[in-house]
């Protein structure tokens, strides 16, 4: 590739971030489908309008790559977390797992933050909400920490099991989203820091998995 080929390369990649970041904090405080191809393109400082379109295509692609961009980050420090629970037969140790990589990336992140809220706003959108979820199930280091969780919980129902995992997706999403809003806007969380957030959810997420099932005859 000739210089000013690698320079165009360069610029384009750059321009991409700019994009990302600009529609992430406003699909988060805004809501995905409330904000306009040509609203990311003004947020992200460029002048040609069609500039999501040039380089995401639509939308749909655009949401996704947001996720991609965040994904790999938590995912890094899923697996190193994977390599120090793997073999455990403790519920916690893999619901910690599913929490604390995506808290310890906000917290590295410092403040503001947009992940979380843009992920709840987008868990309202089925078409947005079915595309985090096939993000997640092509992720090796997730369906492993996934199957070590099932592996836990033996003698729960499936139905009971498919219940929960909604349940606690739910609860993740919206924890993580609410904490993170609060600091944005100024107002006191009800955590004093995402540690202790994260921790306080894998108690409740463990206590739910453990949880009794009521017999229905």
């Amino acid at each position: 590739m000739t210089g000013n080929g690698v320079e165009r390369t360069s610029r384009a990649a750059a321009t991409r971030q700019l994009i990302i970041e600009a529609a992430e904090r406003l699909f988060a405080e805004r809501g995905v489908t409330a904000v306009s191809n040509r609203q990311v393109s003004e947020a992200a400082g460029q002048g040609n309008n069609t500039a999501v379109g040039y380089h995401f295509g639509g939308k749909a692609d655009l949401v996704r790559a947001i996720v991609r961009h965040r994904y790999e980050r938590v995912e890094h420090l899923r697996e190193e977390m994977l390599e120090q629970v793997r073999g455990s037969r403790e519920v916690r140790d893999w619901v910690s797992c599913l929490v604390l990589p995506m808290t310890r990336h906000l917290a590295a992140s410092g403040s503001p933050t947009w992940f979380a809220r843009f992920a709840a706003q987008a868990a309202t959108e089925p078409a947005f909400a079915a595309m985090i979820t096939e993000e997640a199930l092509n992720s090796p280091v997730l369906n492993e920490v996934r199957a070590g969780l099932d592996a836990c919980l033996p003698e729960l129902p499936r139905s009971v099991r498919q219940q929960r995992a909604e349940m606690a997706r739910t609860l993740m999403v919206h924890t993580v989203a609410d904490r993170e809003r609060a600091l944005a806007d100024g107002t006191e969380p009800s955590a004093e820091s995402w540690d202790e957030a994260a921790h306080g959810l894998i108690d409740a997420l463990t206590g739910m998995w453990t949880a009794p099932v009521t017999p229905l005859h």
